[in-house]
């Protein structure tokens, strides 16, 4: 299971029982130490519990984990990246994305900080019609703008590219509901 080859670099560290400590969230430290791996680069994270919700994050991003306890109630998982890029992700009522339409509205969003991505994607998109499709860089998975996408009856699909630094993501617009 562990795809990581011999010619890795050494795993990343990343310590966030700190930041917890002190009362702050440590899910932006630990993207911003995912930006930074190396290709191939493990982050080994220590934490004051088995961080489960973040498993399935890392999953989407293209790395396995193995968690284990190592005393006191703390854990160490080392995320280690798949040799391929992460698998493609796309919203529950899309039908096969590989048949949709090329992008008419292409955006590189990838200089933007949240919630700017968001805005201008849902933006673009009511000028759009119903079955076209944009397409966007984003510099991080856009987990806020699913659910508003579903709302508006919109389809998407998406993944990390090979450096897990830049977020693709096509969506296809849907029917205005009434």
């Amino acid at each position: 299971m562990n795809p990581a080859s011999a010619n890795s670099p050494a795993p990343r560290e990343l310590d966030v029982r700190p930041i917890l400590r002190s009362g702050g969230e440590p899910f932006q430290a630990i993207m911003e130490a995912v930006s930074g791996l190396k290709p191939g680069q493990a982050l080994r994270l220590l934490a004051p519990f088995r961080p489960q919700p973040l498993f399935k994050v890392m999953a989407g991003r293209g790395f396995a984990h193995a968690a284990r306890e190592i005393g006191g109630g703390d854990w160490e998982v080392l995320f280690t990246p798949e040799e391929a890029g992460s698998p493609v992700a796309f919203s529950a009522d899309a039908e096969d994305p590989e048949v949709w339409p090329d992008p008419t509205v292409n955006l590189d969003l990838t200089e933007l900080d949240p919630p700017e991505p968001m805005v201008r994607i849902l933006s673009a998109a009511e000028s759009m019609q119903a079955g076209e499709v944009l397409f966007a860089l984003l510099s991080r998975e856009p987990l806020f703008l699913y659910p508003e996408l579903a709302k508006r009856g919109h389809q998407w699909a998406g993944n990390f590219d090979e450096t897990r630094t830049t977020f693709r993501i096509f969506v296809r617009v849907g029917k205005v509901k009434a």
